[in-house]
């Protein structure tokens, strides 16, 4: 949050595997257009995933995923159910311990590290059903928040403060003094960013942010996306609402039972056959 305004089995199942592109080797003409959108300012690796993997008895949740997060920029993370979203925020933000690869933050090796140590590295995440601690209040929830991260803050008044600032900053000004437990569901989901962003992150991954909301909820809430964005946080962002995710990503990148399938631009990505076979389930070669 910038100072004002943020304020398992041993065997796998073989599949098919596409072709993937290296994780060092990003489109040239990629670059280019992003920088004439001027989308990215900076074009530096900040999160590195390298051939990430996770199986639950038989099933290969998470197989061989790799990508690169650049500096300043949102990330969309998109699939069908079940395609590994979740699974992979768990392996990035320390939940779960992945079977194999890597994941590299600012150039340091977090694979595995706990939660805790990821957060004070300046990683946090939400999560699709928000988790407010209830019986507290929403400026407490903040303040509790502003304790831990990769700035906490020095004393309860400055965490106080700064909560208030976060409040703000979120749409929450005016219910500090309110039970978290008693609030609806966009005021919840607006809490659990609040919360994350109390942490002071450099990379914060969104876990379906939107999911229930109403067409006019949404539209604020992808504006208060682009603002956490411009207060200098990176994002990747899961979600199931397609319009939103095409409207606020740099760049989007679609999973398919554990695997990559396609990494590029929102409008190229969304007019690819094989994300289009994915999310309707037909082979579209076989039906023309």
């Amino acid at each position: 949050v910038a100072e004002k305004t943020s304020p398992g089995g041993s065997e796998r199942k073989k599949r098919h595997h596409h072709p993937r592109s290296s994780i060092t080797e990003f489109s040239e003409s990629l670059f280019k257009r992003l920088k004439c959108y001027g989308k990215l300012k900076v074009l530096k690796p900040l999160l590195i995933v390298k051939d990430l993997r996770k199986s639950f008895g038989g099933l290969a949740a998470v197989e061989g995923v790799d990508f690169c997060l650049y500096e300043n920029e949102i990330l969309g993370l998109i699939g069908p159910n079940g395609s590994g979203k979740t699974t992979l925020f768990n392996l990035i933000a320390g939940a779960l311990r992945p079977d194999g690869g890597r994941v590299e933050f600012e150039g340091r090796d977090i694979t595995g590290l706990n939660p805790a140590s990821v957060c004070k590295m300046g990683i946090a995440r939400t999560f699709q059903v928000p988790m407010p601690f209830e019986r507290l209040s929403v400026l407490d929830n903040v303040k509790l928040g502003r304790a831990y991260g990769s700035q906490p803050a020095e004393t309860l008044t400055q965490a106080a403060r700064e909560a208030s600032e976060i409040l703000e900053f979120i749409g929450l000004i005016g219910k500090g003094s309110l039970i978290s437990g008693r609030l609806g569901l966009l005021d919840r989901k607006r809490l659990e960013l609040g919360k994350a962003l109390a942490t002071r992150p450099k990379v914060l991954l969104l876990d379906e942010i939107l999911g229930g909301l109403n067409p006019k909820e949404i539209e604020e809430a992808m504006d208060l996306i682009r603002k956490i964005r411009d207060s200098g946080i990176t994002m990747i962002v899961v979600e199931h609402v397609m319009k939103a995710i095409m409207g606020i990503s740099d760049r989007v990148v679609v999973l398919n039972s554990g695997m990559k399938l396609v990494e590029g631009l929102p409008g190229e990505v969304v007019k690819e056959h094989r994300v289009i076979e994915a999310y309707l389930g037909v082979d579209l070669d076989a039906e023309n």
